[in-house]
């Protein structure tokens, strides 16, 4: 917890139920085979209005334990028959991200090798060149002088790794459109959308083009031939075997907009599918078996997180079955003055810090007074009060209307060093706080 108390203030019932959840799969990883195997996630509804931290919870969590994380919104699914989205495509899609995380562990274990590879390839380019160089002597003669020919090569690198090198021209061999050997897996995708993503990965590696010599800059080769060393080291099925287990044993499912789907309807009108979502995510979290293009993925053991602010409807109105999958229920509380404050200070990537780094790379020297923060607060409130309670995203629209001036002169702003006091705050805010026909536009 004290690692999310890092970044999300307040919410300690919240913060404390995703880190039960987390210390259990941590449990889990220890028990024999067959015990793990019958422990099932406890999966989490989180209650409460818009911008309290639900999803930034989930997602730091996430973060934390280095897991496959996706948000979906629980309204662009549809209940299979309709148009919209196929629920599990969100399967397809947290394997596509744990792909990507092991592919890039994967290329950080090899960057060293490839990074020797690319530069031996750069200089066996280099070398091709320098007999056509003018003022150049080529080192390469009639072949047999070896050690004439290994001294030309380690001047190069000297030169290649100093970057005397990068603007030279070489020639290089390429290819417009490599394609990954999954990409021909095109007929394990069951639904038709997954079908068409797959067919059109096969329709571009048959229509890849063939490899034509092409002259470009040496900075410029080094990229290209960096991402085909990395490509013929990095071993692309194991790569898909890790991802699918990852997703399957860490894998977190973050549903927003849970309450949207909830309610019975009388089986008529346009929000007929509504329950018919529930029923087809319901299978997901019972624990089924989804097909993707690397392979089957067994949904048992991924955490869903569910949230919504049921302003209308109540977890309840969830059919019984899908509540029963969730035993977990956290109510996160309403933001006031003094939560915005915190918020404006403690976070590591706190807003108040994040406008002083962005306007310091344009020398800009910004700094604010503690009664400064307590007005931005109180304003905050008091716009939620008046207007739409959006919680601490409230913050983000006082912040841009505060600082408009500076962002928009930056650099030809004088002086460079900026003191924000309450002062300030109240007259370039005050009017627009309290006119609630200007707020509705502004803040």
């Amino acid at each position: 917890m004290s690692a999310l108390d890092r970044y999300v203030v307040g919410q300690e019932a919240a913060k404390k139920a995703v880190a039960i959840a987390l210390r259990n799969r941590v449990r889990r990883q220890k028990l024999d085979e067959e015990m793990a195997e019958e422990v099932m996630p406890k999966n989490i509804i989180m209650i409460g209005p818009t911008g309290v931290g639900k999803t930034e919870i989930a997602r730091r969590l996430a973060r934390l334990a280095n897991s496959p994380f996706l948000k979906v919104e629980a309204t662009k699914f549809t209940e299979l028959g309709y148009v919209g989205r196929d629920v599990e495509s969100m399967v397809r899609d947290l394997v596509e991200i744990a792909v990507d995380m092991v592919r890039g562990e994967k290329i950080d274990e090899i960057e060293g090798k490839a990074e020797q590879n690319t530069e031996e390839r750069l200089l066996d380019l280099l070398l091709e060149t320098l007999q056509n160089v003018p003022g150049e002597k080529s080192p390469l003669g009639d072949g047999r002088d070896l050690a004439r020919l290994e001294k030309a090569r380690e001047r190069l690198r000297r030169q290649l790794r100093s970057g005397k090198l990068d603007q030279r021209i070489v020639e290089l061999e390429v290819r417009e459109h490599p394609v990954s050997p999954v990409a021909f897996q095109f007929l394990e995708g069951s639904s038709l959308e997954e079908l068409q993503f797959n067919m059109r990965d096969l329709l571009s590696g048959l229509a890849e083009q063939k490899a034509r010599k092409r002259r470009m800059p040496v900075e410029e080769a080094a990229e290209y031939i960096m991402q085909e060393e990395e490509q013929k080291l990095v071993d692309m099925e194991q790569v898909a075997r890790q991802a699918l287990d990852r997703a399957e044993q860490n894998g977190i499912l973050f549903l927003d907009e849970i309450d949207k789907i909830a309610g019975r309807e009388a089986g008529h009108g346009p929000d007929v599918s509504r329950e018919g979502v529930q029923r087809d995510i319901l299978p997901l979290v019972e624990g089924t078996t989804v097909s993707t293009r690397y392979g089957m993925v067994r949904t048992d053991h991924i955490l869903f997180i569910a949230a919504g602010a049921f302003h209308i409807s109540k977890p309840t109105d969830l059919i019984p079955e899908l509540q029963g999958r969730f035993p977990i229920r956290v109510e996160l509380s309403a933001l006031g003055e003094d939560d915005f404050i915190r918020i404006l200070k403690e976070p590591r990537n706190s807003l108040v810090k994040q406008y002083i780094a962005l306007l310091g790379t344009e020398g800009l020297r910004l700094s604010f007074a503690d009664d400064a923060l307590g007005e931005i607060a109180r304003l905050a409130c008091t716009v939620n009060e008046n207007t739409e309670n959006i919680g601490a995203r409230r913050l983000h629209t006082i912040m841009e209307a505060l600082l408009e001036d500076y962002s928009f002169s930056g650099k030809q702003r004088k002086p460079k060093s900026v003191r924000i006091t309450a002062g300030y705050v109240r007259r370039k805010l005050e009017n627009i706080a309290r006119d609630r026909d200007l707020n509705r536009y502004i803040l």
